[in-house]
């Protein structure tokens, strides 16, 4: 009994540096692809770099769960490639120990790992993923940072492009300034030019102060003439101007109740209950449109409340007079030209009418199924990456026992290519979630039904000592398969000169 646990302290402390080593090095990869992605909205603006620290801490934590799988296909491959390159894997067995129950442990520790996953999605990550899209919106409206180049216009100033020439550093000069205002319109630009100028800030950096000198503007004289063929225009010269411009370079966090309404900042009982209650609308303007639009307008009984419409077989069974089926063509042909007119005239009208009432309804269902299916995948999403990270153990440990080898390199090589054919047949089972196609249940569990044989599969391929990745083993096979097919070439051969010579054999006895 003590040996056994000495073994599996022995796998837990092989196992869990290695986890934590992989979680930080998986979390911090994909942290870089996030920033990627926002580099063009949160770069250039003048942040703190306590803005981006938060920026970063608030990423990390949203891609917690999404690290854990992979990290946990890593490590395990790492730990059981380790083992079988050391032959410590192959003595545990020769001790009389099963890889069943040297995964025992780890097993155990997984399970936790994956009910942890479940409780951090639940409460801690819709606050983070909140503050994060908060801070991110916030970070993507701040105001560039002021920097106007050499040679080129630029448009960062709302309503304004200043062109300069040329910059002196030392002086904090600018020279062969333009300066296009076009806050009265494009047909109503004025134009300031000047030889050279200073830029700073007001304190509360709300407005740019820009000092000119030695220039001239121009402008419309009268506004409301901007659209004649004759405009007069004002002209100005001056020795120096200041000039004010509007420009907040204060970074302004956006209000966070404004993604109280999504989905992604939900846990799991309100994602519950927004299934519920919107599915209950769901299914009520459905049951609306059925009975409503069926029965009601049909052959016009809502107007004619005390008129029902009785089948042929139901009319058999209680009168003994056969049911009289008019025929409609010869109904219509017997009226009257305007009766006609009126009866068509009527009938559009109610088409019509039935069109926009069936328009309006599935816009309203658009709406309700894009919320239904969002707060289903978010719902579904937190189960489907806790049981990752157990499917993906069962992946990693037999797989890493069948392989025997160690290191950075091979493991996370195929970790990386299971991780991107799981990610892929994820976002393939969202994508038919979103569109209507499947239900969300199957959707979202479209990924971890395509993993979960593959893992039982090596799971049973390592525990009963299978050659599955032997080089040797199919070199083997290989190998017999050229054999039977020169051995079916050489009897083919000899079978058809045989019967060759058998056949000339016959002609000449024959001759």
């Amino acid at each position: 009994m003590f040996r056994v646990k000495r073994l599996h302290t022995f796998v837990l402390q092989s196992f869990s540096p290695t986890f934590l080593m992989t979680f930080f090095i998986c979390n911090f990869i994909l942290l870089m692809q996030l920033i990627w992605r926002y580099a063009e909205e949160i770069t250039g603006k003048g942040l703190g770099l306590s803005v981006y620290l938060e920026f970063c801490y608030y990423a990390s934590m949203t891609l917690v769960p999404m690290t854990l799988p992979l990290a946990i296909l890593l490590a395990s491959l790492m730990t059981f490639g380790n083992f079988g390159e050391k032959l410590e894997l192959l003595s545990m067995k020769a001790a009389g120990v099963s890889l069943f129950n040297i995964m025992k442990p780890l097993m155990v520790a997984v399970s936790l790992v994956a009910v942890g996953s479940f409780f951090f999605q639940d409460s801690y990550l819709p606050r983070a993923q909140k503050k994060l899209s908060t801070l991110a919106w916030s970070m993507e409206q701040k105001s560039p940072t002021l920097s106007i180049p050499e040679g080129a216009f630029y448009s960062e100033i709302e309503n304004m492009t200043i062109y300069v020439k040329e910059k002196d550093v030392k002086e904090k000069l600018l020279k062969d300034i333009m300066i296009y205002d076009f806050s009265e319109g494009f047909e109503n630009v004025s134009v300031t030019l000047a030889k050279s100028g200073r830029l700073s800030m007001t304190d509360d950096k709300l407005n740019l102060v820009l000092n000119l000198y030695e220039g001239e503007a121009f402008s419309n004289f009268d506004k409301q003439q901007a659209g004649a063929s004759y405009i007069p225009y004002r002209r100005e010269m001056f020795r120096s101007k200041e000039l004010i411009i509007p420009f907040d370079a204060n970074f302004n966090r956006m209000d966070e109740s404004a993604y109280d309404s999504n989905p992604i900042s939900k846990n799991s009982r309100e994602l519950r209950q927004i299934i519920d209650s919107v599915g209950h609308v769901i299914d009520s303007v459905q049951t609306r449109k059925q009975v409503h639009y069926t029965e009601n307008y049909f052959m016009g009984r809502d107007a004619e409340p005390r008129r029902h419409l009785s089948s042929d077989d139901s009319i058999r069974k209680v009168s003994t007079v056969a049911p009289f089926s008019p025929n409609i063509d010869s109904l219509f042909l017997s009226m009257s030209p305007s009766q006609a007119r009126s009866s068509i005239s009527r009938a559009v009208r109610r088409v019509e009418q039935v069109r926009s009432d069936f328009d309006y309804l599935e816009i309203s269902m658009q709406r309700d199924n894009r919320q239904y299916r969002r707060s289903g995948i978010e719902y579904y999403k937190k189960f489907s990456l806790s049981l990752a990270c157990l499917i993906f153990f069962f992946i990693g440990a037999p797989l890493g026992a069948i392989i025997r080898k160690g290191g950075l390199g091979m493991p996370a090589v195929v970790s990386v290519v299971l991780f991107i054919a799981y990610y892929l047949i994820d976002t393939m089972g969202q994508k038919l979630v979103k569109n209507g196609s499947w239900d969300i249940i199957y959707g979202m569990s479209l990924s971890s039904a395509v993993f979960l044989p593959l893992g039982f599969f090596l799971t049973y391929k390592a525990v009963r000592d299978s050659a599955l990745f032997n080089t040797e083993t199919y070199l083997a096979l290989f190998k017999r398969l050229v054999r039977l097919k020169f051995l079916y070439r050489y009897l083919r051969i000899k079978f058809t000169s045989k019967r060759r010579n058998k056949t000339y054999g016959h002609q000449t006895q024959s001759c």
